[in-house]
């Protein structure tokens, strides 16, 4: 499948962020991007994980760089995910969830994400930490690590450490008749495979 279909199924599956792209109302595109690799391209080896017990963990855990322009008028503060939609079989990994960040901050330096900061609110991945948590691809094909910013209209300090991607998207886009709190969305497709 390609990055673009893979980018297309994540925000199909996190509704609560399509619903409103269209409505950004900068000047610019809200755009996601990254010195540490382009878009539907191979992310180095140092951005895998580095858990010993794992083997498929064959990394540094540096977190890429990442940075957005573009930013949506109205924007208070920003949430960050970052998904493996092929991990588990197909059910999915939440590598990194993170939000609160506030509207001062429009990028990350490499390696900035791999340990808590008071830039963001950590929430909760799937591995249970609140910074950013590298892929351990198994060989094969290549998963599709999905990176997502989203801009919203909370204040940085609305929500409570420790939500995970499903708590954090209930907040952003709460149910009817309840306004949703996203402003725009913006992402990028990185892919890794564990090298031979």
């Amino acid at each position: 499948m390609s990055a673009t279909r893979h980018f297309r199924s994540l925000l199909a599956t996190g509704a609560m962020v399509l619903a409103v792209t269209s409505i950004a109302s900068a000047a610019d595109p809200f755009t996601l991007s990254s010195t540490t690799f382009k878009d539907g391209q191979m992310m180095p080896r140092k951005v895998a994980n580095n858990i010993a017990a794992n083997p498929n963990c064959v990394g540094e855990n540096v977190s890429p760089q990442l940075s957005w322009t573009g930013v949506p008028d109205g924007t208070k503060s920003f949430a960050i995910m970052m998904v493996d939609p092929e991990g588990r079989g197909g059910a999915g990994v939440n590598h990194w969830v993170a939000y609160g960040i506030p509207p001062s901050v429009t990028s990350f330096a490499e390696g900035e994400l791999s340990k808590p900061s008071d830039k963001y609110v950590g929430g909760k991945s799937t591995q249970g930490v609140g910074h950013y948590s590298g892929p351990c691809t198994p060989p094969g094909s290549p998963h599709h690590y999905t990176f997502v910013v989203v801009a919203t209209d909370l204040d940085p300090k609305d929500l409570p450490a420790g939500l995970t991607k499903e708590e954090l998207q209930a907040k952003i886009v709460p149910a009817a008749p309840a306004p949703s709190r996203a402003k725009g969305t913006a992402g990028l497709v990185g892919l890794f495979v564990k090298p031979n």
